[in-house]
């Protein structure tokens, strides 16, 4: 039985035509960007024009990507790095961050900055009153992402950008979810660092950037040989980064015909959750086309998903990046939903592969393992 795969929000498949992109630097003599012969020279310049063409995608100059080994480190890099050439007075996150932003935010407490959580609403949009209260002169940075990774709700990145702007701060976005799946524009989002990463569109995994507005004075990352202008050193991912490059020119070409596509099945896919009287989170927030979050009362949110792996097909219960965690999902939680509701969440992050065919297919499936596990559950009442 072949599974079908409705987890793209956690890692999606190597598109052919950037395999093809890759071979040459994974097969040809080698040469570390850092030396002066051909070789060298070589594997510089495609250095170069990979981050040429990143920089393109999302309205920048190549100066502005600083190629990290993906979103977690490019998210570690902004918050610390950013923090560390700054006086510590107040960050600010949202309540609904992935923890590779959380977590080291989290870690400046012991630097003596203040660190605060701007709240959602019930639909887990930041709520932009609570954000302008908390903002003041004493904040130092904000960040804040621009789409959900379990909700795929998206977020007020540009609105948000004035309220800092205003008060002096500076705002980092984690738009690891939304690069590929939204227009993402540096400028038009008014941030001043931004994360992207190759794993999400159809890249390797091992390869991300930090975007950075040329103001903002950063701490280096990794202290070496002094590569990525001395904020990153270590000898670059050629192969990475080439394929990175690839699968961004990919993801902006097909932008719309994709979104279109998936809106159509995610829709398709919740007018049959609304029939299964699934309760769907989200679902009054501007979304991701991809995305859809939902869980059916009373029965745990991992079992469902075991359920239906064994059924064929592959979702999640929320976060790939958190799977090791029992507790209910602190993104729910934030938007006010109860811990047992909570415990029953099960996403499905449809891809460019997915057919209606295959949401109606993953609906019969679900229909049968929700009867199932019901009677399972009045059994063992």
């Amino acid at each position: 039985m072949n599974t079908v795969y409705f987890d793209h929000n956690s890692t999606t498949a190597l598109k052919p035509e950037v395999l093809q992109a890759m071979l040459p630097w994974l097969s040809q003599t080698a040469g570390n960007a850092t030396s002066r012969h051909i070789y060298g020279r070589n594997v510089r310049d495609a250095v170069e024009a990979a981050r040429k063409e990143i920089a393109e995608c999302v309205g920048v100059q190549a100066s502005q990507v600083v190629f990290t080994s993906g979103g977690t480190e490019a998210n570690n890099f902004a918050v610390k790095g950013i923090t560390t050439n700054l006086t510590p007075t107040q960050i600010l996150v949202s309540a609904i961050e992935h923890p590779c932003v959380s977590r080291p935010a989290q870690s400046l407490a012991w630097h003596e900055w203040k660190v605060q959580t701007l709240k959602v609403n019930t639909q887990g949009v930041i709520d932009l009153a609570d954000a302008e209260q908390k903002l003041n002169t004493h904040t130092g940075l904000v960040s804040a992402m621009l789409a959900n990774n379990e909700t795929g709700a998206i977020q007020p990145i540009a609105e948000l950008a004035a309220l800092t702007k205003a008060k002096g701060a500076l705002l980092h976005t984690d738009a690891v979810q939304a690069f590929g799946k939204l227009e993402v524009d540096f400028g038009a989002l008014g941030v001043n660092a931004m994360t992207i990463s190759s794993h999400k569109i159809g890249g390797p995994v091992g390869v991300g950037a930090l975007i950075l507005d040329k103001r903002v004075d950063i701490a280096p990352l990794l202290h070496g040989g002094g590569q990525e202008r001395g904020l990153r050193s270590g000898t670059e991912n050629v192969a990475g980064i080439v394929g990175f490059a690839k699968a961004c020119k990919l993801a902006v070409a097909t932008l719309k015909m994709r979104s279109m596509a998936q809106t159509k099945c995610r829709d398709q896919l919740e007018t049959g959750l609304q029939n299964l009287n699934a309760v769907i989170f989200g679902q009054q927030a501007e979304r991701l086309p991809n995305t859809s979050f939902f869980a059916i009362p009373n029965i745990e949110g991992e079992t469902l998903v075991t359920a239906l792996d064994k059924a064929g097909y592959a979702v999640a219960s929320g976060s790939a990046c958190s799977s090791d965690s029992t507790e209910p999902s602190h993104v729910l939680l934030a938007m006010g939903i109860e811990p047992d509701l909570a415990r029953s969440a099960v996403r499905v992050s449809l891809g460019e592969s997915n057919s209606e065919a295959e949401v109606q297919g993953f609906l019969k499936a679900l229909q049968q393992e929700v009867k199932r596990l019901k009677g399972l559950n009045a059994v063992a009442a």
